[in-house]
């Protein structure tokens, strides 16, 4: 009886990886269909553009979920207290909870306009009026930092380093290279008519979006009620179950993972704008936003932003872009080792190599939803084949733990036991 339930579970975990990785190549084989033939590249277009508006509600709704889930729990509690009627009790703390959890997103989004639009429409005018300025500044300031008679010019001669070929270069790439791209980009601001059209298209969109939303949070329960059914009337009930229990795992990991780095972000954002504030940055707000946007992406998401920050700061300032840097790769370290952990935990499992990879092959394949994406979805891969094999080397009386294989040469057939490498 005990060894035919050691072969269910066994079953039961080699399954879920065949599903998973079944699904997972699935996936590869239909995005590069889409990318391959134009045709049905732009029919699909067509069609993501349509669903735009329920895709976003199932974001948002997803999203919101923990915020009417806590003021649904309160709410309920009490009209529990004031003796209303349970099943009353229930449909009113779950409406008053949906619309509560959708004005809070509403309230969350006006403060942000209301505190970034003015100062991003000011740092926007002001970097068009003054950047070919600032380049002229910046190209003098470079010439007096090389110039003959600098302290850095002798050590650099020291070293065998032509300062006049340093010099030519950094003026030919100004001049001839930046110079006239960024005058590009910018002209490019003036045609605004169709970012001003997509973006309306987006706002109609994103309220149709927060419609479905409210419905999806209001019937959550019939929903995924709905969904199980068709399961188990398309799958036999045991694989059922896989498909089931490897469902629960994604949404512990996506949940956990995209709330938390939502939140690690913003709080990262804020830190970054205080203190360029406080050490008198130009572009203040519009460099914050940008190291918390990019922020949302691990691992490569601060080198993404400090990037272009550096560069729009180096501009006006040269010397305030070295302190920007220095700020950045502090402000990283804290949200490396203190922010982000305590917000996110362990929430994936994954160590930093996996996560590289699962950034890099997301990246890859779907750009920038891959990247934001790509670790969760590879946690999930990641949890299941740890089970299968950690059930499997239970059945063979194998240890599980990876550090008992570091340095093991093989395995002794007569008592299946780990052979190990002899100490030098």
């Amino acid at each position: 009886m005990e060894e035919s339930g050691k072969k269910e579970n066994l079953k039961k975990y080699i399954v879920i990886a065949l599903v998973t990785f079944v699904t997972f190549c699935c996936c590869i084989l239909f995005f590069f269909f889409i990318y391959r033939y134009n045709g049905f590249t732009a029919y699909w277009q067509k069609i993501m553009g349509i669903l735009q508006p329920i895709i976003m509600g199932f974001i948002v709704a997803y999203l919101l979920n923990p915020v009417m889930v806590f003021l649904e729990g309160h709410l309920l509690k009490y009209l529990r207290q004031r003796r209303m009627d349970e099943k009353k009790a229930k449909r009113m703390a779950r409406s008053l909870g949906t619309i509560g959890s959708i004005l809070f997103l509403l309230l969350v989004i006006f403060l942000l306009l209301y505190m970034m639009i003015p100062e991003l429409i000011r740092s926007i005018q002001n970097m068009t009026v003054n950047l070919p300025a600032e380049f002229k500044e910046f190209e003098q300031w470079m010439e007096s930092v090389f110039n003959e008679e600098s302290q850095l010019t002798e050590w650099l001669k020291a070293l065998g380093i032509d300062l006049t070929e340093i010099g030519d270069y950094m003026e030919t790439l100004l001049q001839k290279q930046i110079l006239p791209q960024v005058k590009t980009y910018l002209s490019y601001l003036a045609s605004i008519t169709t970012g001003v059209i997509s973006a309306l298209k987006m706002l109609f969109n994103f309220v149709i979006g927060l419609v479905i939303a409210v419905y999806l949070l209001i019937g959550k329960e019939t929903f995924v009620g709905q969904g199980k059914k068709i399961v188990y009337a398309v799958l036999p009930s045991k694989y059922g179950n896989v498909v089931i229990h490897t469902m629960r795992i994604t949404n512990q990991m996506f949940g956990g993972f995209v709330s938390g780095k939502i939140l690690d972000s913003v709080i990262i954002g804020v830190i970054c704008y205080v203190g360029l504030m406080i050490l008198g940055m130009p572009y203040s707000l519009l460099v914050a936003v940008i190291v918390g946007v990019t922020n949302v992406i691990p691992f490569f998401g601060p080198f993404i932003g400090a990037v272009p920050s550096f560069i729009l700061i180096a501009l006006a300032e040269p010397v305030k872009g070295l302190y920007f840097l220095i700020f950045v790769l502090a402000l990283q370290q804290v949200d490396g080792n203190i922010i982000g952990p305590k917000i996110l935990g362990d929430s994936t499992g994954l160590s930093s190599f996996w996560v590289v990879f699962a950034i890099l092959v997301g990246g890859g394949l779907f750009g920038f939803m891959g990247m934001l994406l790509g670790v969760p979805t590879f946690a999930v891969i990641y949890y299941l084949i740890r089970e299968a094999v950690a059930y499997i080397l239970r059945r063979r009386s194998l240890p599980e733990e990876t550090r008992d294989y570091i340095r093991m040469r093989n395995v002794d057939i007569e008592t299946g036991k780990l052979r190990y490498e002899e100490k030098e």
